[in-house]
């Protein structure tokens, strides 16, 4: 984690400054965000409205196209690893490096990390790219549009289970009101087979 965000420098990407470290622990110290996490402003809301959406998937996007242009893959990506920033709401920071990896493009990863909701199926079957990034922050913005998760259940087996299947559904009224850009956006993110999603720079463009 500590090597990873040392070679970290984005806006969108909260900076580690100093790190110090006893017999018993390593201590990191970064910059101060008081906004809390975007999870907390999710319980408090319904559902985001597409611009409020827009803008903390573009920030999200900007963070992770950066990390991957650097072969940094997060790995667990979710609500409760976004920072809002308060002295600037709109501004959002990414954090939690602590199952991040450097990858190499032309090599599969392995280890299964994630959290039920926002992990990518590939993962599950211990052979992924980068792209498994992708897929998470398609689940986040399902959620931030409709309100509810795409894949849910009573439990993470249950819940794990559902995103194995991988269909969702999009025909409740919640997405009534919602532009065609947006869903189309969420199914390229949610693109069941890696090879076929979009990446995160042609995500950031469209």
């Amino acid at each position: 984690e500590i090597e990873i965000m040392k070679v970290l420098d984005h806006p969108n990407i909260v900076r580690l400054y100093e790190v110090f470290h006893d017999e018993k622990r390593y201590y990191l110290v970064t910059e101060l965000c008081t906004g809390g996490e975007l999870f907390e402003e999710i319980t408090k809301r319904t559902s985001f409205s597409e611009h409020d959406a827009a803008s903390i998937i573009k920030q999200v996007l900007a963070a992770v196209a950066y990390c991957h242009s650097k072969n940094i893959c997060h790995r667990d990506l979710k609500p409760e690893n976004i920072l809002m920033d308060s002295k600037n709401n709109n501004q959002i920071k990414i954090i939690d490096f602590g199952t991040s990896q450097k990858f190499d493009p032309s090599k599969k990863m392995t280890q299964t990390y994630g959290t039920a909701y926002y992990i990518a199926p590939e993962v599950l079957q211990s052979e992924y790219s980068e792209k498994c990034d992708l897929w998470s922050i398609g689940v986040i913005l399902y959620i931030l549009l409709s309100g509810r998760p795409p894949f849910d259940g009573n439990d993470d087996k249950e819940i794990v289970k559902n995103v194995k299947i991988g269909q969702y559904s999009m025909s409740g009224p919640e997405w009534k009101n919602i532009s065609k850009d947006a869903v189309e956006l969420i199914k390229k993110m949610l693109t069941y087979d890696p090879t076929n999603r979009i990446s995160a720079e042609a995500a950031l463009i469209h």
